[in-house]
C-alpha cells in the first residue's frame, strides 16, 4: 500500500473540532505541520492556544484517531506547541471578527438570532437553578448550541449542577467556557478559589455581568439562558441594560406566599420592557406510592402568577409548566447529572422537557428586522 499524502492527513484532520472553541483545528490554524516518514509513520504538531489546555488528551486522541483512519497509516505521534502572542490575535480576529475592536456583547446586536432567557425568581429556595441547567441540558439534547450564564454571583451553583470543575481558558482577552453535557456554561465560582464567598456591590455585579457576555466566546448560540438571582436587584437591572431583548422565565412555587413574591420579579419587565415568556410552577405536588398527589407547599400558585402577570403586562403570560417534586431532581443536581438525562422517564423530566420544547419553538418576532422586501412600482 503506498504511503498516504499530506493532503489526505490535513483532509483528515478537517474533521477533528478543538474542544473548546468547537471548530475545525484546521480553520484555526492549529495544524503547524504534517510529516510522513517511512513505512507511513505520520508526524503531526498541533499548536495549542494555551499550554495549560485543559482538554489536550482529548485534542491528542481525536487527532490521533482522525489520521489512523487514513489508508497507508501505520502510526501517529502527536506533538503540542504553543500559539505566539501574534498568532492568538490572529486567532481572535477571526473568531470575533475583524471589525470588533472591542469586545461586544452578540445577543445584543440587532441581528442576533439567539434565543435569551432570563430565569428569575422573587425568592430564594424555589429551585430556580434546576430549571435553569435542566431546561439547558434538555434543549443541548434536542440538538440546540446552548449557553448557560450563572449570573447568580453570591448564590452560584450551576457548575455543580452540571458536573463540571473545569475552568476556563483564557485566549488574549477572550475567555473559552467549559462544556458540560453540550452545554457551555460560565459562573464566577470559575474564578475564586475553593467555596470562597464573594462578597461584591452593584458596580462590580454589572462589570462581571458584562463580561460574561462579551469577553467569553460563545460561538453561535440558539439558547442563552441566565440563571438571575432571588429578586429585583442590582443584577436584574444589569441585565436590562446589557440585554434589553432578554425575555424573563419566572420560576415559583404552588403556595401563596412564594407566589406573591414571584409577581414583583416577574413586574420587573414593565420597568425593563422585556417580555415575559411565562411561568413555571416547581415543586407542584409529590406523587405517593398510590398514585395520589400530596400538595405539599399548596397549589395553585402558577395559575395566579400567571395569570396576574397576564393582566399587569397586558398580554398572555401562560403558565408553561409544573413540575413535580422528586428527589432525582436533588439527586441529580448534587451528581452533576440533570435529572432530564439521568432518568428522562420521570414525571418531572418529562414536565421539564415538555417546558424546554415551549421555548425552543418560540415564534420569534418579526419586530425591527429586515424582511428584504422592496415596494413595487406603480
Amino acid at each position: 500500500m503506498p504511503d498516504p499524502s499530506t493532503d489526505a492527513i490535513r483532509a483528515a484532520l478537517a474533521t477533528v473540532n478543538d474542544p473548546e472553541i468547537r471548530r475545525p483545528i484546521t480553520d484555526l490554524g492549529m495544524v503547524k505541520d504534517v510529516r510522513i516518514g517511512p513505512g507511513g509513520a505520520v508526524h503531526v504538531e498541533v499548536l495549542l492556544t494555551v499550554a495549560a489546555c485543559p482538554l489536550k488528551d482529548k485534542l491528542r486522541d481525536d487527532v490521533t484517531a482522525a489520521a489512523r483512519a487514513v489508508p497507508g497509516v501505520t502510526s501517529v505521534t502527536v506533538e503540542f506547541g504553543v500559539m505566539t502572542p501574534q498568532q492568538r490575535q490572529e486567532l481572535q480576529s477571526s473568531l470575533r471578527g475583524p471589525q470588533a475592536a472591542e469586545p461586544v456583547i452578540p445577543f445584543a446586536q440587532p441581528g442576533s438570532r439567539t434565543r435569551v432567557y432570563a430565569v428569575a425568581s422573587g425568592k430564594g429556595g424555589v429551585g430556580k437553578s434546576s430549571v435553569t441547567v435542566n431546561l439547558a441540558a434538555a434543549l443541548a439534547a434536542r440538538g440546540l448550541s446552548v449557553g448557560v450564564v450563572d449570573a447568580d454571583i453570591y448564590g452560584h451553583s450551576v457548575p455543580r449542577m452540571l458536573g463540571t470543575d473545569d475552568r476556563p481558558t483564557q485566549v488574549e482577552d477572550m475567555i473559552m467556557p467549559p462544556q458540560a453535557h453540550g452545554v457551555k456554561v460560565i459562573s464566577i465560582g470559575m474564578f475564586t478559589k475553593g467555596n470562597a464567598a464573594v462578597v461584591w456591590r452593584g458596580p462590580m455585579l454589572h462589570r462581571a455581568l458584562q463580561q460574561f457576555l462579551a469577553d467569553v466566546y460563545w460561538g453561535d448560540l440558539d439558547v442563552l439562558l441566565l440563571d438571575l438571582p432571588p429578586g429585583t436587584g442590582d443584577v436584574a437591572i444589569s441585565l436590562a441594560q446589557l440585554l434589553p431583548g432578554a425575555e424573563i422565565l419566572v420560576v415559583t412555587t404552588p403556595q401563596a406566599a412564594a407566589a406573591e413574591v414571584a409577581e414583583r420579579a416577574g413586574a420587573i419587565a414593565l420597568q425593563t420592557h422585556q417580555r415575559l415568556v411565562g411561568v413555571v410552577e416547581n415543586m407542584s405536588w409529590l406523587e405517593l406510592p398510590t398514585g395520589e398527589r400530596m400538595e405539599v407547599f399548596g397549589s395553585g400558585g402558577g395559575a395566579v402568577v400567571a395569570g396576574s402577570l397576564s393582566r399587569l403586562v397586558g398580554a398572555d403570560v401562560p403558565l408553561l409548566g409544573q413540575i413535580p417534586l422528586d428527589t432525582r431532581v436533588r439527586e441529580g443536581g448534587d451528581a452533576g447529572t440533570p435529572i432530564v438525562l439521568a432518568s428522562p422517564e420521570s414525571a418531572a423530566a418529562q414536565a421539564l422537557a415538555a417546558v424546554a420544547d415551549r421555548l425552543a419553538v418560540r415564534r420569534e418576532s418579526l419586530a425591527g428586522r429586515s424582511l428584504g422586501l422592496t415596494p413595487a412600482g406603480r
